[in-house]
């Protein structure tokens, strides 16, 4: 039997929620608000702690008690600020109400397996840009807190557009650098033979073209954090250089002879598959376990669905002032769109569609000339980053919706225009879960 703690100002769900944890075999102790609570926390085995209640916020209680107790925290208004702040100041868990049974259970007999919870330091204040309630961006935000309190290397890994940077911008904000430099690099973006310039700087006259010393990224970032974007695509010579640099925190600049220390906190993020790439020889199996100490995986937009038309509310806010509305079937085809770009096809559609509309409603009609603009963006290294059935299937989504753009949705003209028979054209608009009037 365990004794657990129940902070929360509203009676009745206390008193629920400690009817419950007696049925799993616990006593219990209720305390109304943080000022009892500050009381009977140093005695218990573990607490639940609602975040909004008047007078002292949960947050603000985790902040000043440090408890040693795990700490579940609940809330009816859950957003990625709350969570990443609590579980980054030592809170276990994160639940959103009403909150079912078996989670309850689950949840509590994990937190009492780890009763030895160590806090982290204050969290900055700071808008919700992670948005999303579905189960997997609960744990991204989750794995945020965590990574916050620490200073651990973080790998971020997810399909292109899903936000990797975000996250890695997160993780900084809310950890003790906050303050200091935030440097993004991406390695697929910068030729092979600049990179090291890039990241190591340069003295005079290293190399032709070098009219003038460079710095170098790693030194620009001292004291903060150091992104490294598309780590996959690093080359072999420099992955090893990169590991000398997590070992030894010192930097050479190309050229020179002296040797810098610096002071930074290094996350990387990948589209790609490493364990593959470390199985073809074109990835070093050193270097991914430096990295990989806390692993972040970013979920695609087609596997959070619920979070599709709170992104879309999100980015009308951001595109226009008054921000225009969707129409019930422009919210129908956001929710049967399968989103191969992700949250930045998501993005890009809805800002494209509300500079479009001249109205105040955005229709399906509106919203399927951005979502055809965007698939028709899909170029072939996006292609490459796929398996062969899932690229196939892409491409033949982006013909379709191209041959019905040019034939004005008449099926038969899209048929010819694509030399195949009307029946196979049918099919195959039934297999992408397209209405035919793209």
């Amino acid at each position: 039997m365990a004794r657990i703690l129940i902070i929360d100002d509203d009676k009745s769900f206390r008193e629920a929620l400690a009817e419950s944890v007696r049925d799993f075999g616990h006593d219990v102790v209720e305390a109304s608000g943080a000022q009892e609570a500050f009381k009977l926390i140093g005695n218990v085995d573990a607490a639940f702690l609602d975040l909004k209640m008047p007078g002292i916020s949960g947050i603000e209680f985790l902040r000043e008690a440090k408890p040693m107790a795990p700490v579940i925290v609940l809330t009816a208004f859950a957003d990625s600020s709350n969570t990443i702040e609590a579980i980054k100041l030592g809170a276990f868990d994160h639940l959103t109400k009403p909150i079912g049974r078996s989670d309850l259970q689950r949840v509590l007999a994990e937190a009492l397996k780890n009763p030895q919870i160590t806090p982290g330091g204050d969290a900055p204040p700071s808008g919700d840009d992670m948005i999303g309630f579905s189960s997997g961006m609960r744990e991204v935000q989750k794995k945020i807190g965590v990574a916050a309190s620490g200073e651990v290397t973080v790998l971020i890994e997810g399909e292109t557009g899903t936000g990797k940077e975000l996250v890695a911008r997160a993780i900084h904000r809310y950890s003790d650098r906050g303050k200091r430099p935030f440097v993004a690099v991406n390695c697929a973006a910068i030729p092979r033979e600049l990179l090291e310039s890039e990241l190591f700087g340069h003295v005079k006259g290293a190399f032709s073209g070098a009219f003038q010393p460079r710095t170098g990224k790693f030194r620009e970032a001292d004291g903060g954090t150091l992104f490294l974007d598309e780590i996959g695509d690093m080359p072999l010579e420099m992955q090893a250089k990169i590991l000398r640099v997590l070992q030894d925190r010192v930097v050479t600049p190309v050229g020179g002879q002296s040797s810098y220390q610096v002071n930074i906190r290094i996350l990387a993020a990948t589209h790609q598959d490493l364990g593959k790439k470390i199985q073809d020889g074109n990835f070093r199996q050193d270097l991914y376990f430096r990295l990989n100490v806390l692993n972040i995986r970013l979920p695609a937009l087609r596997e959070r669905g619920s979070d599709i038309l709170l992104l879309a509310e999100h980015f009308l806010v951001r595109s226009t002032s008054p921000p225009k509305s969707l129409s019930a079937a422009a919210a129908k085809l956001l929710l049967e769109h399968s989103w191969p770009g992700n949250v930045r096809e998501l993005e890009n559609v809805i800002r494209s569609s509300s500079l479009a509309v001249r109205g105040a409603v955005i229709d399906a009609r509106d919203l399927q000339m951005a979502v055809t603009e965007s698939l028709a963006e899909i170029r072939i290294d996006d292609l490459l980053e796929l398996d062969f059935h899932s690229a196939v299937n892409r491409f033949e989504k982006l013909l379709l919706a191209k041959a019905l753009k040019k034939a004005h949705g008449n099926r038969a003209e899209a048929a010819r225009l694509l030399n195949i028979h009307r029946q196979l054209l049918y099919a195959k608009l039934k297999e992408h879960g397209m209405s035919g009037s793209e």
